[in-house]
């Protein structure tokens, strides 16, 4: 697979979205747990999860534990995984989503991670979105607390905009090492963020990545179908997923750029994780730009 920057590391060019394994309708662990086994066995040395990916109440931390003991029951080597996971949302257990980004919040999150982790630092912790009842640069300044404090060795910030970025950045230096929004063949609204990332050297990390694609067949069926794209014709003659074609086509967007898509069985993360070593031609690219809207200026 081939490697990327991230938090003064590198790490494999496609990452593993652990979201589906704990939210609504996970596996069970064992399946969980080959889940990740097959994504560490591909190459993957980049997880992303967050206290708040769990379905039920009372169970935060649920994937961040998950986590941990599928790293720790695997028979390869993990020094090189990076885990990332977030801080400042919330699940009450009823499907919804809550924001709470104080910064005593967000620091007792951190240290409860590191501790479901089993570290003594967090590799990469991101503040999971702004809330708009914190002003942002309080928010960002428990993440330098953190820093400054060594519960975290780099940070991140999720779901913001240009301006939020140059102001953490302004606030967290070299400590700010990445930005995770939504970006996807469907949803390109991040493209100002996706380019200002590049240009400050932060590693992009699109969530739900694979939007505007439908779920491949390996994953059962699932919501709208949209085959017939560009993309799934690149794919067939090329012999591989939509969803690779997909991912391949997000590595060419930026040398930051580091996919999350999120897998709940092994097949589906390995397939993913194919799409490091599929070549796009300048041709290919062009054809999957054209059957796509144009993105914001």
């Amino acid at each position: 697979m081939q490697h990327r920057t991230l938090a003064h590391t590198t790490v494999g060019a496609i990452g593993l979205g652990a979201m589906p394994l704990s939210i609504e309708h996970r596996p069970d662990e064992s399946r969980a747990i080959a889940t990740v086994h097959a994504a560490l066995d591909a190459g993957v040395t980049l997880i992303d999860t967050a206290d708040s990916y769990h379905w039920h109440a009372g169970e935060e931390g649920h994937n961040e534990r998950l986590i941990a003991r599928a790293l720790a029951s695997y028979a390869g080597d993990t020094s090189g995984v990076l885990v990332a996971t977030k801080g400042g949302r919330g699940r009450p257990g009823d499907g919804s989503w809550t924001v709470d980004a104080a910064p005593g919040r967000l620091k007792r999150a951190a240290e409860a991670s590191a501790a479901r982790l089993g570290v003594e630092a967090v590799g990469l912790y991101q503040l999971h979105k702004p809330d708009p009842a914190v002003p942002w640069e309080e928010s960002v300044g428990a993440l330098r607390e953190l820093l400054d404090a060594g519960t975290i060795r780099a940070a991140g910030i999720s779901n913001v905009t240009t301006g939020q970025i140059r102001q953490a950045y302004e606030i967290l230096g070299d400590g700010l090492v990445s930005v995770q929004n939504r970006y996807s063949p469907a949803v390109r609204d991040s493209e100002p963020e996706l380019r200002l990332s590049t240009e400050l050297g932060l590693a992009f990390l699109p969530w739900s990545p694979l939007g505007g694609i439908s779920r491949s067949s390996l994953d059962g069926p699932s919501g709208p179908v949209s085959a017939g794209t560009a993309f799934h014709e690149v794919a067939a003659e090329r012999g591989v997923s939509p969803q690779q074609v997909t991912l391949a086509w997000l590595l060419r967007r930026s040398p930051a750029v580091i996919p999350l898509p999120g897998a709940s069985r092994p097949a589906s993360v390995t397939d993913s994780a194919q799409a490091a070593g599929l070549r796009l031609t300048d041709a290919e690219l062009g054809r999957l730009e054209a059957s796509l809207p144009a993105p914001p200026a």
